[in-house]
């Protein structure tokens, strides 16, 4: 008789090709999947009969702090004395991903005044390896393009880090020769580029003429950030793809007429590739209507409900590759400071728990996205994207053991209080959200269990990451 596998999950439904789902026992060995289906015995066995077993989420796109970073930036003069900073580290948005079916994050890696962007990267190992209970891959942000950035690019991706961020808000990297230069050299090492869509030059004058005409209040933050300024920069971004056939990834894409720029752009055959965040899909410019206007800020801004539906049709479409969380927590008190204004304000909120929830419920359960599209948006597509897959983003043999074993029939009211992010709200409370996970498991180990974390701290692995699988 064979060998039993050290886990065995009975019973859950996966879902298959035609937007079906079938029941399947599956198999866990050394922290792996070993078998889908037929006979199997296991040293620990879950019943998982009417859920859904789906691929850990894989959430490209977040914004973590370990402890201790807030006093190097203050030491180093980036912060001030008294200024507060994003509240989550790797331990605590480890649990809010844990909460919301996420096993795997990926992280902005800002360099210090100063400092490399490869020494940048090592410095945040060190701080999120005893902190982390998900497994994460950090994106090192060049705030620098000169003529060495080829080098460290090259450099970064031999140690595997196969992405580097470029924010187009800042002047010094949104040079257009600078920029072709960098993509050019990501494309040769392997390297995805992912650009903040943003121009500098649209997003200054705004702002300024809010505030010196007395509407610099956080009520009018969409004004200081117009969808002007992000068509500007995603055309920017087209370009960068077509001049040096670089592949590149727009984050947290907010706009109808941004995305129909990449769509257009992706038909043509460019190595294009689009991420939203929750937000967009979920809130709209309305919001700032309200009273604690300020919690709802980002960057860009919340847009119109045109703007959201298009979003939507964007997603069953196919023209959207990635949902991800964009997950930067701040304290409510700190969002809504009343000595904020439109220049200043405090981009943000804490996503990570109620990313895969929240689209599950207002996409799958409404019929607006089949189950299949829902895996490929939070885990598939991201994990071919950034080079884990299929290690990552599948349910097949070889793959990590990484498992959201979902009740789709299971119905919360989001309280942003009650979740594990340090923020302690959400903007999104109060909503009913139908399907969240029950079980969740990374590399074999149950991290959590009908509401419990069982995960510890430093459980997590950094990801070594090979060139990512674009087309």
């Amino acid at each position: 008789m064979p060998d039993p596998f050290d886990l065995v999950v009975r019973g859950a439904e996966l879902a298959v090709h035609g937007g079906r789902t079938e029941a399947a026992d599956i198999g866990v060995r050394d922290g792996r999947i070993a078998q889908l289906g037929g006979d199997m015995t296991g040293r620990e066995e879950i019943a998982a009969g009417g859920l859904l077993a789906l691929p850990g989420g894989v959430d490209a796109h977040v914004h973590l702090v370990y402890q201790g970073l807030a006093g190097q930036l203050r030491q180093a003069g980036a912060l001030g004395p008294a200024e507060p900073f994003w509240v989550d580290d790797f331990w605590t948005g480890s649990l809010a991903a844990i909460g919301g079916g996420i096993t795997t994050v990926g992280n902005m890696t800002f360099p210090l005044p100063g400092e490399s962007a490869r020494a940048a990267v090592a410095r945040e190992m060190t701080g999120a390896a005893p902190e982390a209970a998900v497994d994460w891959f950090l994106h090192p942000v060049l705030t620098d393009l000169a003529a060495g950035a080829g080098g460290e690019i090259a450099a970064l991706a031999a140690d595997g880090h196969t992405s580097v961020k470029v924010f187009l808000t800042d002047p010094r990297t949104a040079d257009p020769a600078a920029l072709r230069a960098a993509a050019a050299a990501a494309r040769q090492a392997g390297s995805l580029t992912l650009l903040h869509c943003e121009a500098a030059g649209l997003l200054e004058r705004p702002g300024q003429q809010l505030v010196a005409e007395g509407r610099g209040a956080l009520a009018n933050f969409p004004e200081s950030r117009p969808v002007a300024a992000e068509t500007a920069a995603v055309d920017q971004a087209i370009a960068v793809a077509r001049d040096t056939g670089a592949p590149v990834y727009i984050v947290h894409l907010s706009s109808a007429a941004a995305l129909d720029r990449c769509r257009q752009a992706r038909a043509a055959g460019l190595p294009l590739h689009v991420e939203t965040r929750p937000l967009y899909l979920h809130l709209t410019r309305d919001r700032f209507a309200e009273p604690d206007a300020g919690k709802y800020v980002g960057a860009p801004p919340l847009r119109e409900r045109a703007d959201r539906d298009a979003l939507w049709a964007g997603l069953a479409a196919g023209d959207i590759d990635t949902v991800c969380s964009d997950h930067a927590p701040w304290t409510l008190a700190d969002k809504l400071d009343p000595a904020l204004n439109v220049l200043t304000a405090r981009q943000g909120v804490a996503d990570l728990e109620t990313l895969m929830p929240m689209l599950f419920s207002e996409g799958v359960v409404t019929g607006r996205i089949p189950l299949a599209q829902f895996v490929d948006l939070t885990s598939a597509n991201a994990a071919r994207l950034f080079g884990l897959y299929p290690r990552k983003g599948a349910i097949a043999a070889g793959s990590d053991a990484d498992l959201a074993l979902w009740d789709p029939q299971q119905r919360r009211t989001v309280d942003g209080a009650r979740m594990r992010s340090r923020a302690g709200y959400s903007v999104y409370d109060g909503w009913q959200v139908q399907g969240w996970p029950r079980i969740v498991i990374q590399r074999g180990q149950v991290l959590l269990a009908d509401g419990e974390i069982l995960a510890r701290p430093g459980q997590g692995r950094w990801l070594r990451r090979s060139p990512p699988a674009v087309r």
